[in-house]
């Protein structure tokens, strides 16, 4: 498990796992920004049940042009800041625009363009999780 999805208790020396669902404000704030930006063909992986999954949920989407997934990329961070008071631990792939991922640790974005996310497949490589399609 990554020490990255853990966050200190009262006492320093344990740690406990913070653990969201899809009714969590991070989730939905994600989806909700996704979405007035257009993305397209929204989908969520669960992966809490997963044990070798680094997070709780993958949210995917894709876009078709570098300028919409940047903008999509840019609106989940910005409502996210304002909503949630969180900023990503990583951004990459902002340089390109065919493929961009924004993790918040517990939930990372993949913002993709339509080829990109047919060459990664990732809902097929991570077809033991539960998906779910946002409209």
């Amino acid at each position: 498990m990554s020490t990255r999805s853990l966050s200190a208790t009262s006492n320093p020396s344990k740690k406990t796992i913070t653990r969201i669902n899809r009714n969590s404000k991070l989730f939905k704030t994600i989806l909700n920004a996704i979405q007035e930006k257009k993305g397209e063909e929204i989908i969520s992986l669960d992966l809490r049940k997963i044990p070798e999954a680094v997070t709780d949920f993958f949210i995917v989407c894709q876009a078709s042009s570098s300028t919409q997934i940047k903008a999509i990329a840019d609106h989940v961070e910005y409502q996210v800041k304002q909503l949630c008071s969180e900023v990503p631990y990583r951004r990459e792939g902002a340089h390109a625009a065919q493929w961009v991922l924004v993790d918040y640790v517990n939930v990372v974005v993949h913002i993709f363009h339509p080829d990109m996310r047919k060459f990664y497949r990732l809902e097929e490589m991570w077809s033991d999780a539960v998906l779910t399609e946002h409209t």
